[in-house]
């Protein structure tokens, strides 16, 4: 069983997803506030997070970069989900940190979809993490199992889609790989997909392990790679 949070002010989409989330064997938690949502946060473990922009008192916006920037809750999935469809808030959405972006109105199943993905992969994520090595790169540590990366003593809040996208280039260190191709292989062909989706998460991610953000190069007319190690 799942726990998920949804933070969203409108009584009649909290009712249409608690419903639905209930009913297919989950537990949930609503906040009608950002604050709420945060302070729910605090005092309780989430598998993932549905959140809505607009909010009363701190937009999600907000909330979302407030998750991303403490280590506690950087590695929950967030997904936003907002009447602002707009390309530039989707950019805007997943620059912050969000793992997928959903439009409303929304199709209930198809949203349900997303979830069932998206919890699907964390718990893949965890069971196979102690399958795989544990990276370092000087003193840049990329950790499977605990699911973490630290720059020497400090911890790097990266979100669980950077996570994912930092451990599969270092994995493959020399290899260029295109930005359509990195979504395919993350597994994020159901999230949101604009042409700078990828850009996206590679400048939160080269801002959060510096310096060593100089290992992951641009390859022009390409995409990315991780510069070779030893």
């Amino acid at each position: 069983m799942s726990r998920l949070l949804i933070i969203e002010d409108e009584p009649d989409i909290q009712t249409l997803l608690r419903y639905n989330l209930e009913k297919d064997g989950h537990m949930v938690m609503v906040a009608g506030t950002g604050n709420d949502g945060l302070h729910e946060l605090r005092r309780h473990t989430f598998d993932l997070v549905l959140l809505d922009l607009m909010l009363p008192d701190r937009d999600g916006l907000d909330v979302c970069k407030v998750m991303r920037a403490d280590a506690n809750f950087a590695s929950i999935p967030i997904i936003m989900v907002t009447a602002k469809g707009e390309e530039s808030d989707v950019v805007l959405g997943l620059g912050l940190g969000a793992d997928d972006y959903v439009t409303k109105p929304f199709r209930i199943k198809e949203l349900m979809a997303r979830i069932k993905v998206r919890l699907n992969r964390n718990r893949d994520d965890a069971s196979s993490g102690g399958e795989r090595r544990r990276l370092q790169i000087e003193k840049l540590v990329i950790d499977p199992v605990r699911h973490r990366v630290t720059v020497g003593e400090d911890l790097a809040p990266v979100t669980l889609t950077e996570f994912k996208l930092l451990y599969f280039l270092a994995s493959h260190p020399g290899i260029a790989y295109g930005r359509y191709d990195l979504l395919d292989r993350l597994g994020d062909g159901d999230a949101v997909v604009t042409d700078r989706t990828i850009d996206v998460h590679v400048r939160n991610l080269r801002n959060k392990i510096r310096p060593y953000d100089r290992y992951i190069e641009t390859v022009r007319g390409v995409g990315y790679r991780f510069t070779e190690y030893q």
